[in-house]
């Protein structure tokens, strides 16, 4: 029998958590498995992907990078009467579906903001005959800077309510104890799968000095802006592509475009990033979960300039742990001026790639349907 998974994912901000469920979805679909994605973002193009079943909640985003104010896709508020249809609509495909696995992005390690139709979710799980496992679905690392009490709070709803939780990384690299402490406490529900990457990208179609780019894009900005003055300083490397990103605000944009120095290409979006990545001397870039999948796969020469505002720490921890291997090196965004990344673009490109120190396990995407088949055939057994 075809095991049915209910799979739901929020992305706010940028469209890493998205990206990276796709890529799940898409293993577990070529595995015999029947899932439905459920998104509650903003729509962005290219995602969830062909042939991925998908349900479209009624999108929410946040105001700013501190994740904070619930807004609409209009910029509105949204108020309680929105997030109650939300919350409805997910509730009556989880019951017309009759999963055999909830899968969850994040939560409850995060999207606190969504408490509102997830634990309403969990209790239909918990009310249901028969009842389908539920898993959480996490990156290695978190963001270490959390309020009292939260802590103590996911731990006891891990224990209390989910049966699995999938670390989508190699405990050789990064273990989740790392960012999250109490980690031995549900340790007996971890099943670490690898990063979740995509396929090795094919020779690039084209090739470029210095590839730039900012993931979705809403936080990238600063690195953005920063970028094109390097490019100013820097006439000898003739030929750079900046990619934006989707999700940069179409006025600062724009203002990119206005005398933009003659050796860049401005683009938001490629969907070739990671072949690109490996004709390039060098990529510079933030360093989120999957912008690093994308430089491992191509084995390219990097340097990061870690996402960090509000307190965030992830990012930051991530490019430690790849520097701390000789995969790349950083240049904190507190640091970041056109001038001091033109510098560092310079001793980059000059300096060889050394072999990393560390062979990290790739395959996330298809480890993680093999464990969910194998934690359902052993369900199944009693």
């Amino acid at each position: 029998m075809t095991t049915k998974v209910f799979f739901y994912v929020q992305h706010l901000l940028g469209i890493g958590h998205l990206a990276r469920a796709s890529r799940i979805a898409r293993a577990m679909i070529d595995r015999g498995m029947n899932v439905t994605l459920v998104t509650g973002g903003l729509p962005v193009a290219g995602f969830p992907g062909p042939g991925i079943p998908h349900i479209a909640l009624p999108p929410i985003a946040v105001s700013n990078s501190d994740f904070s104010g619930l807004l609409t896709a209009s910029g509105q508020p949204a108020d309680a009467t929105y997030l109650n249809a939300r919350k409805t609509q997910l509730l009556a495909a989880y019951r017309a579906i009759k999963p055999d696995i909830v899968l969850i992005e994040a939560f409850p390690f995060g999207r606190r903001q969504v408490r509102f139709e997830l634990l309403p979710l969990i209790d239909a799980i918990d009310a249901s005959h028969p009842r389908p496992a539920l898993v959480s679905s996490v990156r290695d690392i978190l963001q270490r800077k959390v309020k009292p009490g939260r802590t103590e709070e996911t731990v006891a709803l891990i224990n209390r309510a989910f049966d699995l939780v999938l670390v989508h990384g190699d405990p050789s690299f990064a273990a989740l104890e790392d960012s999250f402490p109490p980690t031995d406490q549900i340790k007996h529900k971890i099943a670490y799968t690898g990063l979740v990457c995509p396929p090795a990208p094919l020779p690039p179609a084209e090739r470029f000095d210095v590839l730039v780019s900012a993931g979705g894009g809403a936080a990238g900005k600063q690195l953005i802006t920063a970028a094109v003055g390097a490019a100013r300083l820097l006439p000898a490397l003739a030929k750079w592509l900046i990619i934006t990103g989707p999700n940069l605000p179409q006025p600062d944009y724009d203002a990119l475009t206005e005398n933009q120095p003659t050796n860049i290409t401005l683009t938001r979006f490629r969907p070739d990033l990671a072949s690109l990545m490996r004709g390039a001397k060098l990529s510079v870039s933030q360093a989120g979960y999957n912008t690093v999948a994308d430089i491992l796969m191509a084995g390219c020469h990097a340097l990061l300039v870690p996402y960090a505002t509000a307190g965030e720490t992830e990012q930051t921890d991530r490019a430690a742990l790849l520097e701390k291997i000789g995969r790349s090196r950083s240049l904190t965004e507190a640091a970041l001026t056109p001038e001091s990344l033109a510098t560092a673009i310079q001793n980059e490109i000059a300096r060889p790639l050394p072999a990393p120190a560390l062979e990290i396990s790739v395959d996330g995407a298809a480890r993680s349907a093999e464990i969910l088949l194998d934690f359902v055939k052993k369900s199944a057994r009693g």
